[in-house]
């Protein structure tokens, strides 16, 4: 058995000295990744013949959304933050849905799923809860705040 990247003489060292333990951190021939899978629904959402913006248009809506947020933002926090929460929860939402979203998926389709709207979610309920006079009150997060604080 031959180390990885090398002869096992220790490519120029003693044969003890430096390399012994590549010997034991050798992963089987059998489980060895030759390349990444891509992740389900990962297909392209048109023709390879299309343009690029219209093959990743699921992508571009919720980077579009986010960026409309963020200078929405600068006038207006509050609203802008909920374009950004929206988009998240859009992605969510088409990530769920579609059958192909290019490059929206990332990781499994329950994994983006699940990132994507814990993420949307929060940010739209922090931005509803956000002072001064916020829109949203819940009063058991007031007095963990409370609590906590004091």
């Amino acid at each position: 058995m031959t180390a990885v990247g090398g002869t096992g003489q220790g490519q120029g060292q003693g044969q003890g000295q430096g390399v012994g333990w590549l010997g034991r951190w050798r992963v089987p021939e059998k489980y060895r990744t030759r390349d990444t899978a891509r992740p389900e629904g990962g297909e392209r959402t048109a023709p390879g013949s299309a343009p690029a913006p219209i093959r990743q248009w699921p992508l571009l809506a919720v980077l579009g959304g986010t960026l409309l947020g963020l200078l929405v933002t600068l006038g207006d926090f509050r609203i802008g933050l909920l374009l950004v929460g929206c988009s998240l929860l859009g992605g969510a939402a088409m990530r769920g849905w579609l059958p192909a979203v290019g490059m929206l998926a990332v990781r499994s389709r329950f994994t983006d799923v699940l990132t994507y709207g814990v993420a949307g979610a929060l940010i739209t309920l922090l931005t509803l809860m956000a002072e001064p006079r916020p829109w949203l009150e819940v009063p058991f997060l007031n007095d963990v705040l409370r609590f906590s604080a004091g």
